[in-house]
């Protein structure tokens, strides 16, 4: 998990440390105020696109640096990552990684203090952060960008099908354009194939060995220069053994050599004769270099019939090396690579049918391939769906339902890349033959429509939310960031939502960045951002709330207002509802709220069609050790959970007048509490608020 970030000259913020909780963590502030920064801080750690334009006015350059934990125990990939880039996993099994961006808009990143390419951070990101942006609600009105939440959710069973489709895909398609090339080109090719011809049969006749060039070129200086040759080989074979007629006085230096052994070999003294094995080793050399020259002066004879033909022959090699390459090595190879092509260019109807057949033999392979892919996106639709509807059903939306439609795309006749599935020409694309479409029935008297159609913006954020939170068992990725995923959402709905984030906040860390108090109400840590201005210079930081000001801030987000004690009062019934939610019994395994589903369909005790359920939310202490900060909270609470109220096409005429009655009864006593206290209540000062 992120243990703790901090960001430095990023946008408005200056310098600051968040100190994220296992649980949930919440960002609020004022617009403005620089939250967005936090989620920028995360892209970049993410490995994200760098922009110059992030960089605070007046600093050299924005840094981003965070602590992750628990790397050795996150599975096989991220300990890799590091330990493949050079970098070490501390004894506590954490990691540092930082990013920086320049005033001019360079980027460098680090890991473990060993400095390593940003993609780097990319590959650790995907293992341990997933960041869900408001941009994401827009992507998920695209049918590609549906058709991979399927995908992701499916897992290996489309993973390891659609592998095996996209490498079938691809010689299928080299196969087809291998085909009309050959077709549709069949008389250039026609004429290329008898140029490539014709020069191989030039070239087996002449039938070049390598290397025979050169050697043809020193047979031919040595026959036209043998007089020449004659008279240096008889010379030196003169000098090394003597005059041919034995004449004494040119002995050659086999017949000095001779007397120095005699004379050596006769001497009394030792070291002398030590010498005339050196002299003998001498003779035996020279000896044979004698007999070497005498052997070349034998077959050095004037051959004028040889020398014609062997520069014959080397006219014959010329006009290969002035055609196909600079020597005869490079002929032979021009050889090679032509019988390759000419095995390429074969344009004969019994090569087209060859290719043709080939061509079919693949197209049903990638069928099956693609029926296989088909065949475990449905499955694996089905079972989405359905944990898609049981968590919207908790999300007040109880009677909207959600069917993952997979289809396919009709090919048209032009269409290159059509293929026959089970009976139907479809497209075959490089994700496969289908077509993934999410579709929304928003309540029971609503037709079943696209979800850009069928959902307002509350809505399609809630149903992202949903998405997620189905996802999040089947990721591995630990950490889950939304960055205002609950635009467009108010009321009990906020607080459905509220309650889903601390339900998946059991399971993994989460970080929230919100504008609602419904949901920041259920934080096991929440985080403010604040903006001042000093000498002209805006500057923005980060600080934890502490329990009493942790009310101040909520209060500030339901009223506008710092002091207001309706708010205030509102804010604390808020904290107190969610600390008595998260108290509550953890549910089953699998972390589905009861009404939620986890990866394999929807949880026992969903949410009924038509209502959402009661306790739509899984219930149990907050992960982290909730308990004790549940704790902490209530002791600046004196406020009582406000009872549930039942789905307003639940209560009868008596309830909500029962309802109206007790509510006039709360106004009548906080009327009453403030003639007594006056405006005596909580101030906000700046105890409790620890600045990071």
């Amino acid at each position: 998990m992120l243990a703790e970030m901090r960001i430095q000259g990023l946008g408005v913020i200056e310098d600051a440390l968040l100190e994220l909780h296992p649980g949930l963590t919440v960002v609020t502030g004022e617009t403005g105020a620089g939250k967005t920064m936090v989620v920028t801080g995360l892209h970049l750690l993410s490995g994200g696109r760098s922009e110059a334009s992030k960089v605070r006015a007046g600093a050299a350059k924005a840094a981003v640096e965070g602590r992750f934990e628990g790397i050795g125990a996150s599975g096989d990939r991220a300990p890799t990552i590091v330990t493949d880039a050079g970098a070490d996993i501390d004894e506590d099994g954490s990691v540092i990684a930082l990013r920086s961006v320049g005033a001019d808009g360079r980027s460098r990143a680090h890991l473990g203090g060993r400095s390593v390419p940003v993609g780097v951070l990319g590959d650790l990101a995907e293992q341990l952060i997933a960041v869900h942006g408001q941009n994401d609600q827009l992507k998920l009105l695209r049918a590609a960008q549906q058709r991979a939440v399927l995908d992701r959710f499916a897992g290996d069973p489309v993973a390891a099908s659609l592998a095996e489709y996209r490498r079938v895909r691809r010689e299928w398609l080299e196969v087809i354009t291998e085909l009309e090339e050959r077709s549709s080109r069949s008389r250039e090719l026609a004429q290329q194939a008898d140029m490539l011809r014709h020069g191989l049969a030039e070239i087996e006749s002449a039938a070049p060995e390598p290397g025979e060039d050169t050697e043809l070129t020193e047979q031919v200086k040595r026959l036209s220069a043998v007089d020449e040759l004659r008279e240096t080989a008889s010379a030196a074979s003169a000098a090394v053994s003597g005059a041919a007629d034995g004449d004494p006085d040119a002995p050659g230096a086999l017949g000095l050599l001779a007397e120095a052994r005699r004379r050596l070999s006769a001497a009394d003294d030792t070291v002398l004769r030590e010498l005339e094995p050196r002299v003998a080793e001498a003779a035996t050399l020279l000896s044979d270099v004698g007999a070497e020259l005498t052997g070349y002066l034998d077959g050095l004879e004037a051959d004028p019939e040889r020398l014609e033909r062997i520069l014959a022959r080397q006219a014959d090699l010329k006009k290969l090396t002035r055609k196909y390459a600079a020597d005869v090595d490079g002929v032979l190879a021009w050889a090679e690579d032509a019988r390759e092509r000419l095995a390429g260019l074969d344009t004969s109807d019994e090569a087209l049918s060859a290719l043709a057949a080939r061509r079919d033999d693949l197209a049903a392979e990638l069928a099956a391939h693609a029926e296989a892919v088909s065949t475990a996106r449905r499955s694996a639709a089905a079972e989405l769906a359905a944990g898609i509807t049981a968590e919207l059903a908790g999300l007040a939306m109880g009677q909207a339902e959600v069917e993952l439609a997979v289809g396919t795309k009709a090919a048209d006749d032009a269409d290159p890349h059509a293929l026959t599935v089970a009976g139907e020409r479809v497209h075959a694309g490089p994700e496969g033959v289908d077509e993934v479409e999410l579709v929304l029935k928003a309540h029971s008297g609503a037709q079943p429509m696209p979800v850009h159609k069928a959902a307002s913006g509350g809505e399609l954020s809630r149903v992202m939310l949903a998405i997620e939170v189905v996802l999040a068992h089947a990721d591995p990725v630990q950490t889950l960031v939304f960055d205002e995923v609950d635009a467009g959402v108010g009321g009990r709905a906020a607080v459905e939502i509220g309650k889903r984030l601390a339900t998946l906040a059991r399971t993994h860390q989460v970080l929230v960045v919100t504008h609602l108090p419904q949901v920041a109400a259920f934080a096991d840590r929440h985080l403010v951002v604040d903006k001042g201005t000093a000498d002209g210079i805006t500057r923005s930081g980060v600080t934890v709330l502490d329990p009493e000001h942790r009310v101040d801030e909520l209060a500030r987000m339901l009223a506008g207002l710092d002091d207001s004690e309706a708010g205030r009062a509102h804010a604390e019934e808020l904290i107190a509802t969610a600390d008595t939610y998260k108290s509550e019994p953890a549910p089953g395994k699998g972390g589905a709220a009861k009404g939620g589903a986890a990866k394999g369909g929807a949880a026992k005790g969903g949410a009924a069609k038509g209502g959402a359920a009661k306790g739509a939310a899984a219930k149990g202490a907050a992960k982290g050790g909730g308990s004790d900060a549940t704790a902490s909270r209530r002791t600046g609470s004196t406020a009582t959970p406000r009872q549930e109220k039942a789905p307003r096409d639940e209560r009868t005429p008596r309830d909500e007048k029962a309802q109206r009655s007790e509510k006039a009864q709360r106004s009548e006593k906080t009327r009453g509490e403030k003639k007594t206290s006056g405006k005596s209540g909580s101030g906000k000062g700046s105890a409790g608020r620890d600045r990071t």
